[in-house]
């Protein structure tokens, strides 16, 4: 036996009335296919719409089927031994007026949830589109959606037990006048991004009455924030707050702003976009060999958002996680690049910073670009980069064997177990080493977004710097 499927309230009137009547009770289709419930009510169902009655007792051999119309060409129906209570039709009649009103309350609900869910689709895509670049298509969007994207903005993001994130978007939304511009994180099911209208530059850290609004006192929510930013650098402004929220984990009020530090693409900005123009040329000029597969813009955000989240890349582009490793494969060939190794991943990184403009920026590579990666890491000004970003490694602060301890992460990919034993620890002990580094670089390493790429940037440009000099 069958019967349409409900939730809540009618499923449990159903049951009560099959209950209390000793039949098969349920509601039937008029359209429904002849195996959606007993044959006798299907054709009852069918009977009230074609003669328009509100109720009809269908008799077969044995039995009989008791309907009362419900909306939509549905009908309440039960289907009795015979002979049946004769006070069925009664209770029957009665159901249905309390189901009807029942069936249209779970109807407007699932409206609600289908709505809600579309809007959220759609601010992960606003969100995914200001991530590679797309501002025009972003502000559409986004104005469609409200409120309008702000521009400076500070980003925010938050980490909360997942059934939270409505409570914060709440909050957030009141202490803003409703003016942030709130995202559910479509990888971390415990973070919530908002985007919030930035004030004058500036500001005290540590008193943002937003962060600690949104901790407020529970003790398992903690709060990143970016520097003030333009919206155009929304990917930036994220890897800032990210990294925020490392160091905000391990402070007693549970927020933390972005500590002021040079960003390798402000330092490599002048010297390095025409290397990044011309190396990222192969893939910003790619045609795919079938019109369903992958196209320049799809493989460059794709890149990003791997070089961003690793595996979990998956939940923020929604494909499966073979179709990531085909078009990571695919990146790799078109590029000549080795992405399995940490040195081509921190190039590639950089490359994509360089030129946020994607495939639509200008192809024409300046005279003088330097031909390759080291010849932009042997600037001047990424040589000073590389020392500003280094030295909490070296500094008074610094826990014994920090230096070394990244060298050896660095060199073995950024995997654990190869630098635990290369370092002769354990690996609870590295990764503990390493989370005291965290802190000391206000940097995430252990989750992505990571700083890794940076840091094999910074130990690169340093090398060179020590072998052959810098050039201006």
């Amino acid at each position: 036996m069958h019967r349409l499927a409900h939730s809540g309230g009618s499923a449990a009137l159903l049951d009560w009335l099959a209950a209390r009547l000793g039949g098969w009770t349920g509601v039937v289709d008029a359209d429904a296919a002849a195996d959606a419930g007993p044959g006798l009510a299907v054709r009852g169902a069918a009977e009230l719409r074609t003669r328009g009655v509100r109720s009809a007792v269908l008799h077969g051999e044995r039995s009989a089927a008791l309907l009362f119309a419900l909306d939509g060409g549905r009908a309440l129906a039960a289907v009795l031994d015979l002979p049946h209570d004769p006070g069925a039709p009664a209770l029957l009649a009665d159901a249905a007026a309390a189901l009807a009103l029942v069936l249209r309350a779970e109807e407007a609900e699932r409206r609600e949830e289908r709505a809600e869910l579309a809007e959220s689709r759609a601010r992960e895509a606003v969100l995914h589109l200001l991530m590679n670049g797309r501002l025009s298509t972003a502000h559409q969007i986004a104005e469609a959606l409200g409120p309008s994207l702000p521009d400076p903005l500070r980003m925010y993001v938050v980490e909360c037990r997942a059934g939270q994130r409505g409570e914060v978007a709440r909050i957030c939304g009141e202490l803003t006048g409703g003016r942030a511009w709130v995202v559910r994180c479509p990888v971390y099911v415990r973070h919530l991004i908002a985007l919030v209208p930035a004030g004058p530059a500036g500001g005290c850290a540590e008193h943002d009455p937003l962060a600690q609004a949104l901790v407020g006192a529970d003790r398992d929510r903690v709060v990143g924030v970016s520097g003030r930013l333009l919206l155009r650098e929304a990917p930036a402004a994220y890897t800032q707050a990210f990294h925020a929220l490392a160091v905000a984990r391990g402070r007693a009020g549970g927020h933390a702003r972005f500590g002021p530090g040079p960003e390798p693409e402000l330092a490599a900005h002048a010297v390095g976009t025409g290397w990044a123009r011309a190396r990222l040329a192969p893939l910003h000029t790619y045609e795919p060999r079938r019109p369903q597969d992958p196209g320049a813009q799809e493989l460059r955000a794709t890149a990003h958002a791997w070089l961003n989240f690793g595996p979990h890349a998956t939940r923020l582009l929604k494909i499966h996680r073979n179709t990531l490793a085909t078009r990571l494969r695919l990146i790799g060939s078109v590029l000549g690049t080795d992405l399995a190794r940490l040195p081509g991943q921190a190039e590639l990184s950089l490359a994509l910073r360089l030129t946020p403009g994607g495939p639509g920026a200008s192809p024409e590579v300046p005279v003088g670009a330097p031909a390759d990666l080291d010849g932009v890491l042997r600037h001047r000004n990424l040589a000073v980069w590389a020392r500003a970003h280094l030295a909490p490694l070296s500094g008074p602060d610094a826990p014994p064997g920090a230096r070394e301890t990244v060298r050896a992460w660095l060199r073995h990919d950024a995997h654990l177990v190869p630098a635990a034993a290369a370092l002769g620890i354990s690996v609870p002990g590295t990764r503990k080493r390493l989370a005291r580094v965290e802190e000391l670089l206000e940097r995430s390493l252990l989750r992505s977004p990571s700083a890794r790429h940076d840091l094999w940037l910074a130990h690169r440009a340093e090398e060179l710097a020590g072998s052959a000099g810098c050039v201006a």
